[in-house]
């Protein structure tokens, strides 16, 4: 099972990537709090079917709050607003390279709320890893267009601080139940807030077709259901800090497959950045006798507000 568990980073980050080609196939077709609305319901609807077949265990009124909330964060706001903001123009290179600070605000956060060490080394690596993000992006900056606004600007930083938020909130009160039925709270949190906002702002306009199909298979199967639950089990035993370095890998695994199938350009630099950006994730996710993995069946001590 160890040998097994080596394998779900590298395979969570290059399942996380396809997110961003199966969100360039389905945007032209759907408005976005419209599209993931009806992912999250689907994702919900496959999971609450798996623990009948499983026989997993229903979560407490407790877990299933947490998990809804987390949720709430996790998908409704990081998803719908990084979709928001593409919709309405921000080229999805800059929007990538707003939602690059993740990392580095969970690691502040984890330290806070989780009473995670987080050492020299492992800053220096997140730091590094972010340089190596912008040197990938740094050729696609170019065209910034005018999607670049304050409104755009605003909701990929909301998307960052979304995911942050979610992934602290899931270790720090929803990783101790059943993955299945915790998985399935999220996406009805998620679902929640994307049917609410969908009704409030967009207009329900959906052009049904092949590339919209495979787009919502695709995203609700590989993404809503693989990918999250490789992020959950990492999530719960890992440290917050070094789970949210691999979102660094994201836009270079991203960039390589833009490369494959649409023949996006791929330069020598963004090859470097790319190596740049594995070497300050190495540097941040390398095991350290210093620095060990919280112990989830302890409670974790929240140091006092002094703000």
């Amino acid at each position: 099972m160890h040998s097994i568990k080596r394998f779900i980073p590298a395979t969570f980050v290059v399942l996380w990537a396809t997110g961003f080609i199966g969100a360039r196939y389905a945007m032209p077709w759907a408005e976005p709090f419209d599209f993931l609305a009806a992912r999250f319901v689907l994702a919900a609807i496959l999971l609450g079917v798996l623990m009948l077949v499983l026989g997993s265990k229903r979560a407490t009124r407790t877990e299933a709050l947490h998990a809804t909330g987390a949720g709430i964060l996790m998908h409704g706001v990081y998803l719908g607003a990084v979709f928001w903001a593409i919709h309405r123009g921000m080229p999805a290179g800059f929007s990538a390279l707003i939602v690059g600070l993740q990392p580095l605000i969970t690691a502040v956060l984890a330290g806070k709320f989780l009473g995670e060490a987080i050492l020299p080394r492992h800053w220096a690596g997140l730091g590094i890893g972010l340089i190596g993000i912008v040197i990938v992006l740094w050729p696609k900056l170019g065209a910034l267009g005018g999607g670049v606004t304050a409104a755009t600007l605003t909701a990929s930083l909301v998307s960052v601080l979304g995911m942050s938020a979610g992934t602290i909130w899931q270790k720090r009160f929803a990783s101790g139940g059943d993955l299945v039925a915790a998985t399935m709270w999220q996406y009805v949190g998620g679902a929640s807030l994307m049917i609410l906002a969908a009704l409030a702002f967009e207009t329900s306009t959906v052009v049904i077709n092949g590339e919209l199909i495979f787009a919502m298979a695709w995203l609700v199967l590989v993404l809503s259901l693989g990918a999250i639950f490789l992020l959950m089990v990492m999530i719960r035993d890992g440290e917050m800090s070094k789970v949210a370095s691999l979102f660094y890998l994201v836009p270079a695994v991203t960039a390589v497959i833009a490369w494959a199938l649409f023949d996006e350009q791929l330069n020598a630099l963004q090859i470097a950045g790319m190596a740049i950006t594995t070497f300050g994730v190495g540097l941040a996710t390398a095991r350290s006798t210093k620095s060990q993995p919280t112990n989830l069946n302890r409670p974790v001590r929240v140091p006092p507000d002094n703000g």
